[in-house]
């Protein structure tokens, strides 16, 4: 039997997505996006569900681009320059960024667990997600320039909102790996460990994450997808509403009775 090239797996309001393909390095095939993106669609709708953990199977979290993929739409271009496969190839590539990107459509935080490395478009996923731990083993960086092809999967959009316009620009315009430390002291990921314990650290976070009011943190993320976007008036604007909707709430009761209380607060699912 074929293995499937996620896993889902769901456990105390966490889910944890691994990507499947490990003799492959876990490489950004279309499948492995079509399966991405249907994951993320049943997890969104998931209302028991407080955080997720994107990581990869084997020695890396994903190596990349798959390669076969690229050279074939090369090879059209090459034949046809100027011709029906610049927009053929134009749109399929946005078609397919989105099946990877529809991370960032979660309501629920997500954590990439980058357990090996993490290159290309594998490293863009990883960007796309709310909070990055990294293996100090591991290698980081978006090498699109060196393969000869201009960066995607939004990776001109994420990596200088990250680490800022000249780490960027070094990376994006050499190619250059990094390793986990370095990726943290930038900015690229939050924290680097040792490889055992990405998975524990991931999972210590998401259950963090687990233990507060759904409704809040899903506001809070919200509200942090605007802040780039958003005139400071508007950025308050959309704090108020985000509170207006928390008194609503009964969590918002529990959370003071707790901190009056002095014990840890019992939120329940929105």
């Amino acid at each position: 039997m074929t293995e499937p090239l996620l896993l889902v797996d769901r456990r105390e309001g966490v889910a944890t997505v691994t990507f499947n393909d490990p003799a492959r390095l876990n490489a950004m095939t279309e499948a492995m996006g079509e399966a991405i993106s249907a994951a993320m669609a049943d997890l969104a709708n998931d209302d028991m569900l407080r955080a997720v953990i994107l990581t990869g199977a084997g020695r890396a979290f994903s190596a990349g681009g798959d390669l076969d993929m690229i050279d074939r739409m090369g090879a059209a271009g090459r034949a046809d320059p100027g011709g029906p496969p610049r927009a053929e190839n134009r749109d399929f590539m946005r078609r397919f960024y989105g099946l990877y990107l529809s991370v960032r459509d979660l309501p629920q935080p997500t954590i990439a667990a980058v357990n090996g490395h993490a290159i290309g478009a594998g490293c863009c996923v990883a960007l796309a997600c709310d909070i990055r731990v990294a293996a100090d083993e591991a290698k980081l960086g978006l090498n699109f320039a060196r393969l000869g092809i201009h960066p995607g999967m939004a990776a001109t959009w994420t990596l200088p909102r990250l680490v800022g316009p000249a780490h960027a620009a070094e990376l994006l315009f050499t190619g250059r790996l990094l390793d986990g430390p370095e990726a943290a002291r930038i900015g690229m990921v939050n924290r680097s460990l040792p490889q055992q314990d990405v998975a524990e650290q991931a999972r210590t976070l998401a259950d963090t994450i687990a233990q507060a009011s759904p409704l809040a943190i899903r506001g809070t993320k919200r509200s942090l997808a605007r802040t780039f976007t958003a005139s400071l008036d508007e950025q308050l604007a959309t704090e108020a509403h985000e509170q207006s909707l928390c008194y609503e709430d009964a969590n918002l009761a529990e959370g003071l009775a707790a901190a009056r209380e002095k014990r840890p607060p019992r939120f329940s699912d929105s």
